[in-house]
């Protein structure tokens, strides 16, 4: 019997962030890779992480989204040590057996974000939160808890990369995206199919004519840099579809570069 996603009979009510863990069922995991299409996202993206963290000097990176293992594998295969977590133990399973297919073997951790140091025991020098990811959040208590856990999660001088969809786009204009960054895959239809202030909910159909969902939080850009500022970020630099310069209109995502590392004004 196929497992199905249940949001009950309104699920535009489902506005909680413990539902991720019953929207990433094995069904819609096994085809989560058609939806991002590895080989486009690596071409769309290039360097531009890898760029980052090289200039930053960093070589310890936790991966707090793993998802299907794209970025925690990319990082391996460019030399940087990875420590891979995320909250759906289907999704890390996926991921584990993606790596093994690349002769790659993860360092997998079923982390909560909102406790992530009881389970991560260690500093990184950056931390990356991408596919998306952060949106899964509901309440503005578990994106600060989240948040502040990452923070402590750094070195002093680390970094916390973190990406989300263009929601301000979507609440104010409706949606459009071009799928040319991060959902690539052919003949799939990643859109909403409801929007609020407090909801995205997603719609995904594969070209078996199989249909899931997710809810999402839709989370405006200065919200979430108003968010990383008051955690302790000293900076951030937000770039729209890997771009430093952009039109807010344009891009499908943000992508968040948040400082830990505290300088001086040049006032001071």
């Amino acid at each position: 019997m196929t497992q199905k996603q249940n949001y009950g009979s309104d699920p535009v009510k489902i506005r909680e962030t413990d539902q991720y863990k019953a929207e990433y069922i094995e069904s819609l995991v096994e085809r989560w890779d058609q939806l991002i299409d590895w080989d486009a996202r690596a071409e769309s993206e290039g360097h531009f992480f890898i760029d980052i963290l090289r200039e930053r000097g960093a070589k310890r990176i936790l991966d707090v989204a793993t998802g299907t293992g794209f970025h925690s594998l990319k990082l391996l295969e460019n030399g940087f040590d990875v420590v891979s977590a995320d909250g759906s133990p289907v999704m890390l399973a996926k991921a584990f057996e993606n790596a093994r297919k690349r002769n790659k073997i993860l360092h997998t951790v079923h982390a909560d974000w909102r406790w992530l140091n009881q389970d991560i025991h260690e500093k990184f020098d950056a931390i990356i939160c991408l596919g998306n990811s952060f949106t899964h959040l509901f309440s503005e208590q578990d994106r600060r808890k989240s948040l502040a856990e990452f923070y402590a999660a750094l070195r002093h001088d680390g970094i916390l990369i973190l990406d989300q969809r263009n929601y301000d786009n979507i609440l104010d204009r409706g949606f459009s995206s071009k799928h040319v960054y991060y959902y690539c895959g052919d003949n799939i239809k990643a859109e909403p199919e409801y929007v609020d202030e407090g909801l995205a909910r997603f719609r995904y159909e594969f070209p078996d004519q199989s249909v899931f969902h997710l809810n999402m939080y839709p989370l405006r850009k200065n919200y979430v840099r108003n968010l990383m500022r008051e955690v302790g970020f000293q900076t951030i630099t937000t770039y729209g579809d890997f771009q430093e310069t952009y039109h807010s209109e344009e891009p499908d995502f943000f992508v968040h570069v948040a400082d830990k590392k505290y300088e001086l004004e040049e006032n001071e």
